[in-house]
């Protein structure tokens, strides 16, 4: 074990910064997400449980022991299965219309533009796998149309989505069986619309069955066209040196914070602030230069491809602002408090929304177009150095915090990490066969993808870190996306010194191949990314997914989007454990089918424990188990 594990951050020294700035927050008179939460105690027992229809205005209706059935004749199985899907749909729209945005910005690509092609070669590979001519024609030409192609998969009247053909030949084969391979996005989205419209779908296991279908067209379809045509325009990740929590802002510079989800806008404002005569402009108004960090997805964007720093995950959104250095907090879609706008009135700060699908109160909008992308980014760094010199000493507090991170380990740098200590054999170059050897081994006793969200529900970050060091400690690997990626980012569990916190296997893995024992895959629409990485190993190992000690993790989730990624991870076979409970509890029978019922279905399911301690056992043991099933 680390001698001196002072090195790294704890979930009580976060804490301890803050209730600082929680203090500061009180003598600006600003309100936090603890004081809405106090006042939103006690949460509808009826919601929480999933219990409460408000599809129709015959309601509400609610299912209490003396009435069983709303006015319809819906019972809580019913009930609690709509609601379930309608959270499903929504985070695959959300997650999908984020993939349909960067088509069009790729369809806009040019020489001339503020978008090109980065990755020429992701592109020739995407249009071969779609059948789409290459040879001899300009690579605009080819992106315009594997941009056409893409759109079509969110309408098109007929057949599949293209990237199913992605998976094994088993996964194919069982979602034909099952009439779960989602369509076209669009029509998933609205068909789960309509089957939970009054006086449609009661029955709570085809809900369920569309609910694996809907998420699959936001994993195995938006989301992964999101992600091949981020990687196409701005470039596959690589590894990339970064560092992480509040600490990471600076005071005597311009900070600029990007939050959100969508890369396409904060990626101009990043090249905007490395523009020479921007960094002499903040000079002249007395900084020392311009500081870009992220918040959220968008952080993990930019930080996977430029080493931006991270500020930190979804709670810390306001803290952010609480430290009085922020010139700007500019963000897109997605994971953005109302609560800014009131905030950054408190202080400096100058709050910028710029798309049209989250337009906030307190804003200061300005809609982000493609043509004209990079004048208005270096327009909005200009706006943050002008606020320079508006600051409140007085309300100046920078947590000392922050942790050397490594980041950007899409499966493509996971592989060449691989080929690096394989002797160049032809036979395991450019696969996952170094992988699974070890875990054949039992030098790695299996892997874990950790995704999702903070919730207030549970302590910030809490879980995602004990579950992460507990699983470190019994050589498991972890490969980590989002804001859980984050919170393994600021407790420098990303750095390679968190190999001294792993069992004697793990750590002789990351001293191999080095690496951090927490691969940071991305951004949260990027666990299509792990769908392929598991699709892979499978592939390599011969062995059908739901067999392979992998499995998903998600303790503090909270947002409709994880309700899509758990549906698609479970039909894609990979057990999900979780640290909050879905919203269906109110119906044993939907219960029964996400945990069990999937299962059968699938062979994968939800397995929920809300204590982190008892659920980072329930994983140990589920892996050891597909471990023994596998005689290994």
């Amino acid at each position: 074990m680390l001698k001196n594990q002072e090195k790294f951050t704890t979930v009580e020294q976060m804490e301890a910064d803050a209730a600082r700035l929680k203090e500061l927050a009180c003598a600006a008179c600003a309100e936090t997400w603890e004081d809405r939460r106090v006042k939103q105690t006690p949460q509808c027992n009826f919601g929480e449980n999933g219990i409460c229809c408000r599809i129709c205005s015959m309601g509400p209706c609610r299912i209490t022991p003396k009435a069983s059935r709303g006015i319809c004749g819906a019972d809580a199985h019913a009930i609690a299965g709509r609601n379930y899907l309608r959270m499903a749909a929504a985070g695959s729209a959300a997650h999908s219309d984020h993939g349909r945005e960067i088509a069009h910005v790729l369809h806009k690509s040019s020489r001339e533009g503020s978008y090109h092609v980065r990755d020429e070669g992701k592109l020739l590979n995407l249009a071969r796998e779609w059948g789409i001519p290459t040879e001899g024609r300009d690579i605009y030409d080819i992106a315009h149309e594997v941009a056409e192609a893409g759109l079509w998969e969110y309408g098109k009247p007929f057949g599949t989505l293209r990237f199913l053909s992605r998976a094994t030949g088993e996964r194919q084969k069982l979602w034909q069986e099952l009439g779960i391979a989602p369509r076209a996005i669009d029509r998933e989205v609205a068909s789960s619309m309509h089957m939970t419209n009054m006086g449609n779908t009661a029955d709570a296991e085809a809900l369920v069955r569309q609910s694996l279908r809907v998420g699959m067209a936001d994993g195995w379809g938006g989301s992964m066209m999101g992600t091949e045509f981020t990687d196409i325009l701005f470039g596959t990740p690589t590894a990339r040196a970064t560092e992480a929590n509040l600490g990471v802002l600076e005071r005597e510079m311009v900070n600029i914070i990007v939050h959100g989800h969508d890369p396409a806008f904060s990626e101009m404002v990043v090249l905007a602030a490395e523009n020479r005569e921007l960094i002499e402009y903040a000079r002249s108004r007395g900084a020392k230069g311009i500081n870009i960090a992220g918040l959220c997805c968008t952080a993990n964007e930019v930080t996977m491809r430029h080493g931006v720093r991270m500020a930190g995950n979804f709670l810390q959104q306001e803290n952010a602002l609480l430290t009085g250095v922020v010139e700007m907090i500019c963000v897109d879609v997605q994971c953005i408090f109302p609560a800014l706008g009131p905030l950054a009135e408190c202080f400096h700060t100058k709050f910028i929304t710029t798309s049209p699908i989250a337009r906030i109160p307190g804003s200061i909008y300005i809609e982000f177009k493609s043509e004209t992308a990079m004048e208005q980014a270096k327009d909005m760094v200009k706006m943050a150095i002008d606020n320079f010199g508006n600051r409140n000493e007085a309300k100046i507090f920078i947590p000392q915090n922050k942790q050397a991170a490594v980041a950007g380990y899409p499966c493509e740098q996971i592989i060449r990490e691989l080929d690096g200590v394989t002797n160049s054999h032809v036979d395991i170059t450019g696969s996952y066969k170094p992988a699974i050897d070890c875990i054949k081994a039992g030098v790695l006793r299996g892997a874990v993808a950790m995704v999702g969200c903070n919730n207030p529900k549970v302590r910030p970050d809490y879980s995602h870190i004990e579950i992460m060091k507990e699983l470190l400690k019994n050589d498991i690997l972890i490969v980590a996306s989002g804001c859980s990626a984050q919170a393994a980012a600021k407790a420098g569990l990303l750095s390679k010194d968190a190999k001294y916190l792993c069992g004697a296997g793990l750590r002789r893995v990351c001293d191999l191949v080095d690496i951090p024992p927490v691969l940071h895959m991305g951004a949260c629409v990027d666990i299509s990314r792990m769908m392929l990485l598991v699709t892979g190993i499978s592939r390599d190992w011969g062995v059908d997914i739901t067999r392979l000690p992998v499995v998903g993790c998600a303790p503090e989730w909270m947002s409709e989007k994880a309700v899509a990624i758990a549906n698609y991870v479970v039909a894609t076979g990979i057990d999900t454990y979780l640290g909050i409970e879905p919203q269906v509890k109110g119906s044993a029978r939907m219960m029964e089918l996400i945990t069990e019922g999937t299962r059968k279905l699938t062979g994968a399911g939800y397995i929920i424990n809300k204590d982190p301690h008892e659920l980072v056992k329930n994983i140990i043991s589920g892996i050891e188990a597909k471990r023994a099933a596998l005689g290994i």
